[in-house]
């Protein structure tokens, strides 16, 4: 379980890292982001896990996210994962096309030839990634968050919902809250685990609800001209569906907002302290 450090930067007095490894689950090298905010020494801090979405890597949030002064103020470790598996040999979408195969892990295990035996995200994150964290970083594993956009926010929302007890707190910005519902996750499930739409109820937050999954309390942030509210993210059925069963939740839609990083930065600070909060003690 050994880690190579591939970069370190001091920032607001704590460090941000990348970090990389060789990963049983995925059979690939993996680079991930951590940043450790000041803290004294012997110190066991609560983290929060950033899933991102299409497209990204662990870089994304890291440069963009403008996370790192709040977690610095709140003690906050923050962890940005990659995506999906990269390197020679890892299958990509036949057409290169950029929602499937590299960049868009969707955070599932995959059972269909020739993904299943790289594109195991869910046992990465899941699994194989925390107790890399526990071994070298000064995490309270006791005191888990975890959020995500987007991709990462049905990630965040759905492994959450898979694990009762291991996360504190939940929440997402713009995420695809029903892949069972929308062509990403039509594409992405199909491919991955095949046509049998039954198996894909794990990987949806609103089948996994419905059939009685729930979460202490919940925060999504939806930007309101978000280009891809409509057809893919459908945020009024996760809205719907918490309604339906009484699970509580806030659900917000920001006027004006988009999908950007723009928009990720912006509610970034309140998703933080709405997590610290809930991670006391």
């Amino acid at each position: 379980m050994t880690i190579e450090t591939v970069s370190t930067n001091v920032a607001f007095g704590g460090v941000q890292g990348v970090y990389r490894h060789a990963s049983a689950a995925t059979g690939t090298d993996m680079t991930f982001s951590v940043y450790v905010p000041p803290h004294k020494e012997g110190a066991k801090l609560p983290i929060v896990w950033f899933l991102s979405g299409l497209t990204c890597t662990h870089a994304n949030v890291t440069e963009k996210g403008e996370f790192r002064r709040t977690c610095a103020e709140l003690g906050l470790i923050f962890i940005a994962p990659d995506t999906s598996p990269r390197g020679e040999g890892v299958p990509d979408d036949p057409q290169a096309a950029y929602d499937f195969g590299l960049g868009a892990g969707f955070y599932v295990d995959a059972t269909q030839k020739p993904f299943d035996q790289h594109y195991r995200m869910r046992n990465y994150i899941e699994n194989e990634l925390p107790a890399i964290i526990a071994a070298h970083f000064p995490a309270d594993m006791q005191r888990q968050a975890i959020m995500g956009h987007s991709m990462g926010g049905h990630g965040a929302l759905t492994i959450s919902l898979r694990n009762p007890g291991r996360f504190r707190s939940t929440s997402a910005l713009a995420p695809i809250v029903s892949p069972l519902s929308c062509p990403w996750g039509e594409k992405a499930l199909g491919g991955y685990i095949g046509q049998d739409r039954a198996q894909w109820r794990a990987y949806d937050s609103v089948a996994l609800i419905a059939d009685g999954a729930r979460l202490p309390d919940l925060l999504v942030d939806q930007g309101s001209d978000d280009n891809f509210l409509e057809a893919q993210l459908k945020t009024h059925l996760l809205t719907e569906q918490c309604a339906a069963v009484g699970q509580p939740a806030t659900i917000r839609m920001q006027l004006g907002y988009d999908h950007s990083y723009y928009f990720i930065s912006t509610f970034m600070g309140q998703h933080l302290t709405w997590h610290a909060e809930r991670l006391k003690g």
